[in-house]
């Protein structure tokens, strides 16, 4: 058994107070800003100070609860009307953050449908209010044990699944940790299990061009919590499987899981797949349940977010020199630049699908998963 170290908190919150650590300066810096309102909490989603499917869903519902309860100590709201208005319109700004993480939206129904049902007996605003800034603080305590669960449920199933349960290596891919949620994390979650039992071996992790959240956020994790860890580029991977055989999961998580169980995740996954495939080693998503959305049939409904092209022909960090922020071009000026910031990867690609709520595979002899049937038990 290993004693982990203390787990990143990257949201720090407070009822009236919440701060975010801003990921863009990682791993040079830690820079907590304090979020005061829903266009400090939007601004911070779509800049990536915050991100991760499931953080995003928490920042943005945590940003309205301290808007709202400074707008009600002022005493802007004089109708319950005003309080179920200004939340309706709060949360249509905030979904325009980010379109492809669906735990932003599960998470805006799910709040306007509290304030909505608490306002139909409500006799003042403070009773909408409180409703409101209640079920968002709960959304942060629930998140951090759903992710615990997610952590226990990956780490049985790939032990369970392996031919060397005591010496398992993992390759992840993106940022899937304390950074990414509100605590403990998806499939870095499972990664922290496997540790904490003492069967994982060894970790490895890929730079996550061309933004790089596994280089400077991933590592960073790794790091702090002395889990023994390589990085790797992005184009190293089937390499990596070749030459080390111990290497028997790869763990990623989802931003969006279609009904049949194709797969939104951060640009890279897919090839991922093609090659645990080719390779015979298990593909597992993490992912809680709100990254499930069974109106989307399949991966080709899903809208790719595209990322500007600066974050592909530039590079920013610290000079080795002075320690000084810099960013530097690397390619040539006026190239057409593609950034998709996701792609797709199709079900049958997929070995299962980690949630809260337990491991979804397929049934003998199928290609898809029934996501329907797994959420409807």
């Amino acid at each position: 058994m290993h004693t982990a170290t203390k787990t990143l908190e990257a949201i720090q919150y407070t009822r009236g107070d919440l701060r975010i650590l801003n990921q863009l300066v990682l791993p040079h810096e830690t820079i907590f800003e304090t979020v005061l309102n829903i266009q400090n909490g939007h601004s911070a989603i779509k800049t990536m100070k915050t991100r991760g499917a499931p953080a995003i869903a928490i920042v943005a519902a945590l940003s309205l609860a301290v808007d709202i309860n400074t707008r009600f100590e002022k005493g802007e709201f004089t109708t319950v009307d005003q309080v179920v208005q200004f939340v309706q319109e709060s949360l249509e700004y905030l979904k325009t953050s980010r379109p492809t993480a669906v735990n932003l939206f599960d998470a805006a129904a799910k709040l306007l449908t509290v304030v909505q049902d608490s306002a139909k007996g409500a006799k003042e605003p403070a009773d909408v209010v409180y409703a409101y800034i209640e079920a968002a603080e709960k959304m942060l305590v629930d998140d951090v044990q759903d992710n615990k669960n997610i952590g226990k449920f990956g780490a049985d199933y790939i032990t369970n699944n392996v031919k060397d349960k005591d010496n398992i290596c993992v390759l992840t891919h993106c940022n899937t940790g304390s950074l990414a949620t509100a605590g403990w994390g998806t499939a870095l979650g499972i990664i922290r299990d496997l540790h904490a039992s003492g069967n994982l071996k060894h970790a490895y992790c890929t730079e996550t061009r061309p933004y790089n959240q596994g280089s400077r956020l991933t590592a960073y994790e790794l790091v702090y919590e002395n889990i023994p860890a390589t990085l790797i580029c992005d184009n190293m991977a089937s390499a990596l499987l070749k030459q080390n055989p111990q290497v028997q999961a790869i763990v990623v998580g989802a931003d969006r899981v279609a009904a049949n169980g194709d797969t939104a995740n951060k640009i890279g996954t897919y090839q991922l797949a093609i090659t645990a495939k080719y390779h015979g080693i298990l593909f597992i998503v993490a992912a809680p349940s709100t990254s499930i959305d069974l109106n989307t049939k399949s991966g080709a409904d899903i809208v790719i977010e595209q990322r500007p092209a600066e974050e592909l022909v530039t590079v920013s960090g610290v000079r080795v020199q002075d320690n000084e922020p810099t960013s530097i071009r690397t390619a040539a000026e006026h190239i057409g630049v593609w950034n998709p910031s996701f792609d797709v990867t199709p079900s049958e690609l997929i070995s299962a699908i980690v949630t809260e709520k337990g491991v979804v595979v397929k049934k003998d002899g199928e290609t898809q998963f029934d996501m329907a049937a797994f959420l409807s038990k």
